[in-house]
């Protein structure tokens, strides 16, 4: 269903609308009526109608001005004019407004009926338009090959969960399911001395990497693929050649070493290029390729070490050590994300995984480190929220030395846990006193500059330096009311004040309260407060007059 706001000066003529028009049947709901064009604008931010039906004569602001306004905020939604016969040349302004529909009153309930069916079916068309399923998916299609490229890359620099990659492949056609994964890394060398025999492929400057990069890349995919190991892509001046275990490990090891030296030997053969070839360690989750990435870019910095060859194997150079401990970067956005808005258990959760990753295996040194870089996190986190760590750890605490001096793991997790826990709900404790913070701030603007006409969200909002949405949120939630219902409220607690304490006329205290239109104010007035102002004026005793 769409929303739809009638705005008409006329009780009666608003009552038909509602009573006699099927709106349901019409394919909308009426989320709210307004008595002019100045309510119809405060209604629209409010509510976000689809549809605006108005009238063209209206008090404050009339229905052409309302369209040009609406035209502006929300050039999405569609207007509707109703309009009398004497108006009707009046009303062909309303075409560069560029109004949908307009309708000569007296009108039938039959007319409007069949009016709206025809904007609701120009609506859905508009709308299948936009979600065209069968138009995303050409386009999806097109740019699918460069889309595969960049969320392989991304595998490469950022850890994601399992559960995440499987998803985002399964989007682009990917096929990462396996029990493991190894990136090797093709890097091209410069040729100081150009061999005059050899092909056009030859690097002979810089402006041929793009080139050569290609022709090294169709070779690869095309052994890769006829092996079935992988994917192989483009990634800064490197060909990246992604192998997924789907078989057996040993039978996979082999294949995936064999094919690397086939692809060594042909581009030697038939492109003449010199180049490195680096394969990282073997991880065994596909989310962990960051890790293999990190270690082939290593190995290739081993080929300046003489007698390493065309093709190095990290583990061929790096023998001996064990796995070692990596405080990756999906662990620290976790342990991040639950310091500034998790909850206890998460914490839990996190800390327990970051603890369950050290072993008996590992090197104390290794161990070291990990805590360490944990530690900085933690340390980093606290300092970006503002939070002093004096409060938290003591004043002249020795962050990287007290982890180090229990008797085991457990009481250092323990000590880790009490602390973050603190910390959690010391940023939890300022983030609520930003919020008041920031309200108070408003209302004291609002407060202060009640009397301004020019007043407005999008002022504040850039005084306060945060998004619209943002401070709507806080704001309702801290006052209970929106921004424009409080500074109504505000505006005719200043007009009651100076209507019982002097005897400025109405338009002079409608100036002073931030009304450009006195007979607006009047009608806003006599709205929230249930009287006049002149009765108002009246019942509160004061009498004198100028």
């Amino acid at each position: 269903m769409y929303r739809v706001l009638l705005a008409d000066d006329e009780p009666d003529v608003r009552d038909g609308l509602l009573q006699e028009i099927d709106w349901t049947a019409c394919g909308f709901t009426v989320v709210g009526t307004a008595e002019n064009g100045q309510e119809a604008t405060e209604l629209a931010e409010r509510l976000e109608p689809d549809a605006v039906v108005t009238d063209i004569s209206m008090p404050f602001m009339d229905g052409l001005k309302l369209a040009e306004w609406l035209r502006e905020r929300y050039p999405l939604v569609k207007i509707v004019i109703l309009t009398g016969y004497d108006e009707f040349d009046y009303a062909r302004q309303a075409v560069r407004l560029s109004v949908d529909d307009y309708l000569l009153k007296p009108f039938s309930a039959a007319s409007l009926n069949e009016l709206l069916c025809k904007l609701r079916g120009k609506m859905d068309r508009e709308r299948a338009e936009r979600e065209d399923v069968k138009q995303l998916k050409e386009h999806f299609h097109t740019s699918l090959p460069l889309l595969q490229a960049t969320f392989l890359a991304s595998l490469l620099y950022r850890k994601q969960s399992r559960a995440a990659v499987d998803a985002r492949a399964a989007g682009y056609g990917l096929s990462l399911s396996g029990s493991g994964g190894w990136v090797s890394l093709i890097s091209l060398h410069a040729m100081v001395q150009p061999d005059e025999a050899a092909p056009a492929y030859s690097l002979r400057s810089s402006e041929d990497l793009d080139l050569k990069l290609f022709a090294v890349m169709n070779i690869a995919e095309e052994i890769w693929g006829r092996l079935g190991l992988g994917y192989v892509f483009l990634h800064q001046d490197y060909v990246v050649l992604l192998s997924v275990n789907r078989d057996g490990r040993e039978a996979w090891l082999w294949q995936t070493q064999q094919a690397l030296e086939s692809v060594l030997r042909n581009i030697e053969h038939y492109l003449r290029v010199p180049v490195t070839i680096g394969a990282g360690s073997i991880v065994s989750c596909i989310s962990d390729l960051k890790v293999s990435y990190e270690d082939a870019l290593l190995a290739l910095d081993y080929r300046l070490v003489p007698g390493a060859g065309n093709l190095i194997f990290i583990e061929d150079v790096e023998r001996g050590q064990a796995q070692k401990l990596r405080f990756d970067e999906l662990k620290e956005r976790s342990l991040v994300r639950c310091l500034k808005v998790g909850t206890a258990e998460e914490l839990r959760e996190i800390i327990d995984t970051i603890f369950r990753e050290i072993s008996g295996d590992h090197a104390y040194s290794d161990i070291q480190l990990y805590l360490i870089e944990v530690m900085t996190s933690v340390l980093k986190t606290a300092e970006a929220a503002d939070v002093n760590t004096d409060e938290i750890f003591g004043p002249g605490f020795p962050f990287y030395a007290e982890m180090f001096k229990f008797s085991g793991l457990p009481q250092a997790q323990l000590w880790f846990h009490e602390r973050c826990m603190m910390l959690m709900n010391r940023i939890a404790s300022k983030r609520q006193h930003n919020y008041k913070d920031i309200v108070e701030q408003a209302v004291a603007y609002i407060q202060q500059n009640y009397g301004d006409p020019d007043i407005s969200i999008q002022k504040l909002i850039s005084l306060l330096h945060i998004s619209q949405g943002y401070f709507c949120g806080i704001f309702k939630k801290e006052v209970k009311m929106t921004f424009v219902q409080y500074l109504m409220q505000i505006r005719m607690e200043a007009a009651k004040e100076l209507l019982r304490t002097t005897d400025l006329k109405a338009f002079e205290i409608a100036e002073r309260v931030g009304f450009t239109e006195p007979n607006y104010f009047s009608y806003c007035f006599k709205k929230q407060i249930g009287v006049s102002p002149k009765e108002y004026r009246t019942q509160s005793g004061m009498t004198v007059g100028r």
